[in-house]
């Protein structure tokens, strides 16, 4: 039996803004179907936006797929803003966008930074969710930053390494994040700009197992980079705003329920497998499959074959 591929592209049928506060608004997009089960989507980062392919990991005949651009990202305005951005406000935009949709409940789908906020949106609001598809597990706690950011992830990307630490001084290279965060949250400047290239590129040179420089050159882009960079740290050095260091692990209880589908690379170094390995030996109930030849992207053959075939397991599954 083949790989499963891709939906083919389409484009939203609708897009509209969401006012969540007197400071931030949201893009939003809805494609597909609209009496479909509905789907929203969590773009990764924090800070990467909503892009086009995620539009197609779901059947359009089957699914009412929701997009929308987290605070700060994407088309969301103000672009790059840290302020009243956490991950409880991000949660509760979620709500807010579900109610705005008329929807009553959803399948929540999200990789990397995405699982991060699926998990505390499931754990938040475990009566809103059907079905969880996560991707890339990262649960915010100080050994998953750590192990990209500081120590672990430098061994197998030495000369990538030396690129991401050569703007911080070496008196400051104990604490990187932290180093960073001084100056990305400053005030715009050359040295900002170049630090938040430095920072996106170190992730676009390891997410997945073969190199693309296309890639690379994408997450040095100025415009991408001093988003997403800004807000990333901004989430790290806060612990990702979450009350306890194993907060998501500690909240299985309320989602034990939740059907729940885990993808995981092999040789994801961005988030190592044991994050993944961590949750579902919490919740063995969920189904993992760690798919031997991959990284962290969700491009890749084996993650897009496995994320497209649980989308397509679900679509049967009652929504209300």
């Amino acid at each position: 039996m083949g790989l499963q591929g891709f939906y083919p592209e389409i484009a939203p049928r609708e897009a509209g803004w969401l006012q969540v506060s007197d400071l931030h608004r949201l893009r939003y997009e809805l494609c597909g179907n609209p009496a479909g089960k509905p789907v929203v989507m969590l773009h990764g980062g924090p800070g990467g936006g909503s892009s086009p392919m995620l539009r197609r990991f779901h059947d359009p005949a089957r699914y009412n797929i929701i997009l929308f651009d987290q605070r700060g990202c994407g088309q969301s305005i103000p672009s790059g803003e840290i302020r009243e951005n956490t991950t409880p406000l991000l949660v509760a935009d979620m709500e807010k966008l579900r109610q705005e949709l008329k929807i009553e409940r959803w399948q929540v789908f999200g990789g990397s930074w995405g699982s991060t906020l699926a998990l505390a949106y499931a754990q938040t609001h475990p009566e809103r969710v059907t079905e969880l598809v996560l991707r890339g597990i990262f649960l915010g706690r100080k050994e998953d930053v750590r192990w990209f950011y500081q120590h672990g992830c430098s061994h197998m990307f030495p000369d990538a390494w030396d690129d991401y630490i050569a703007p911080i001084p070496i008196d400051e290279r104990d604490d990187l994040v932290a180093a960073y965060y001084k100056r990305l949250s400053a005030e715009d400047s050359p040295e900002r700009q170049a630090c938040a290239r430095a920072w996106s590129q170190w992730e676009g040179k390891t997410i997945s197992l073969l190199p693309n420089p296309a890639r690379v050159a994408n997450f040095g882009n100025d415009s991408f980079a001093s988003v997403f960079a800004r807000i990333e740290c901004h989430y790290f050095v806060n612990g990702c705003f979450f009350e306890s260091d194993g907060q998501l692990l500690q909240g299985v209880e309320r989602i034990r329920h939740i059907p729940a589908v885990i993808v995981q690379g092999r040789y994801d170094v961005v988030t190592a497998p044991k994050g993944a390995w961590d949750l579902h030996k919490a919740w063995p109930e969920t189904a993992l499959q760690i798919v031997q030849d991959a990284g962290h992207t969700m491009t890749e053959p084996g993650i897009t074959d496995a994320l497209v075939r649980a989308t397509d397991r679900f679509c049967n599954a009652p929504s209300a």
